[in-house]
């Protein structure tokens, strides 16, 4: 039976078994998976199945419908422990990304991305409230920027493999994918074997906890979710499609991005650390709203390959400074409200996402730059509502509205 340890008593634990280097370890198998697929995705689809935008929209729907679902997680569990299902989740992640290239069709693509899309989205929904229950609260912005770049490494690694031994030893599809995917399936059995069960020291509410003064919260997360999807879908979408990158150059821009996330990511924690989520929000939204337009302008003007490669690699960096949201949350939220939140926000910050890439596609094959001027506005309004973070955030001023709406545990 596996031995149940509550988090105050692993102090005597190695280092390597302890909760945190649980974490650490996760946010190293998940990008072999994920940004394996990620990095191939766009090549894949078009060489093998010859998407358009129109299907790469379609497909990029269908996988976010388990993130829109993700309060189901919160049903399972009723009967299984976060951490556990963290493993499990991390294991069909893996499994279903080393599948993807046996189902070169727009039909058994968009079914074996739906699966690892489960696996993906329930992965991410429980560790994130995992982390906001196992880091100290002083200690999280620096913690959760190392683990950023953590995962960017884990990435990187995978990235460099694909760009120096893509040509030269003449790789496929279907060996890329299996190797990144049961290397991340390994590594989650290891997780499942390895580690005792943590017992964080505030039980977690089973139940979909929806509060008043979240609202803010709630409003960044479903921004954040359709200013991202665009981003997603269509960013790397226009480097294959406008700009001819195959799959060495994606990957050597991709590898880019994770160098620099290394470097940053931790400096992005302290930088939260000493000046609050809210200075670091404004510089995320407010840099993505001037990449966005100028993503617009490579379609208006054409200003070329250049301009299109800088953009990718300063929008990702924009990117790695979310986990001030997190951080805002753990301080406003009740220490119970982790898990059921984490499964609430996932599924707010997919409500758009599961209808704008569809909707987008058809916009994109008339306006590519139209796309990107709408998620222009999108970063403009998540500029104008981070203006509401305080500086300091806690339960009951979880605005500068009025100090927060007063604080107490209400009832779910």
């Amino acid at each position: 039976m596996t031995r149940i340890l509550p988090l105050a008593e692993t102090g005597h634990l190695p280092r390597w078994r302890q909760p945190v280097s649980l974490l650490f370890l996760m946010a190293v198998a998940m990008p072999l998976a994920f940004s394996t697929w990620s990095a191939l995705l766009n090549n894949f689809v078009i060489e093998r199945a010859g998407f358009t935008g129109v299907e790469i929209g379609w497909l990029h729907t269908v996988r976010e419908i388990p993130g829109l679902l993700a309060v189901a997680v919160l049903a399972i569990l009723l009967l299984f422990r976060e951490q556990s299902v963290a493993g499990w989740m991390l294991v069909l992640l893996g499994v279903s990304t080393a599948v993807t290239a046996w189902f070169p069709t727009l039909g058994g693509i968009m079914m074996i991305t739906f699966l690892s899309s489960v696996g993906f989205h329930y992965f991410e929904t429980v560790n994130q409230s995992l982390q906001l229950q196992w880091i100290d609260k002083a200690r999280a912005p620096k913690v959760l920027g190392w683990i950023v770049a953590t995962g960017s490494a884990a990435s990187l690694v995978a990235y460099a493999a694909i760009m120096l031994t893509w040509k030269t030893l003449g790789l496929s599809y279907n060996s890329v994918y299996l190797a990144s995917g049961g290397l991340c399936a390994l590594i989650a059995v290891f997780c499942l074997i390895a580690y005792p069960r943590f017992e964080a020291p505030h039980p977690q509410r089973k139940s979909i906890v929806l509060r008043r003064r979240y609202w803010l919260y709630y409003a960044l997360q479903l921004m954040a979710g359709a200013r991202r999807q665009i981003f997603v879908v269509f960013a790397a979408f226009m480097m294959v499609e406008k700009f001819g990158f195959g799959v060495e150059k994606i990957t050597a821009l991709m590898l880019i991005n994770f160098i620099a996330n290394m470097a940053l990511a931790p400096l992005i924690g302290r930088f939260i650390a000493r000046f609050g989520e809210q200075k670091s929000m404004l510089v995320e939204y407010g840099g993505l709203f001037c990449v966005f337009l100028l993503y617009g302008g490579l379609y208006w003007f054409d200003w070329g390959l250049w301009l299109a490669a800088v953009l990718y690699v300063v929008d990702h960096l924009f990117f790695a400074m979310s986990f001030a949201q997190k951080t805002y949350f753990q301080k406003i939220g009740d220490p119970a409200d982790m898990a059921p939140t984490a499964a609430v926000a996932f599924t707010i910050n997919h409500i758009a996402a599961v209808f704008l890439p569809a909707l987008l596609g058809y916009l994109w094959v008339t306006s590519p730059g139209a796309v990107f001027g709408l998620a222009a506005g999108m970063a403009a309004t998540s500029f104008l509502l981070s203006l509401l973070v305080p500086r300091h955030p806690s339960p009951g001023n979880e605005t500068r509205l009025g100090g927060g709406t007063g604080w107490e545990p209400a009832a779910a």
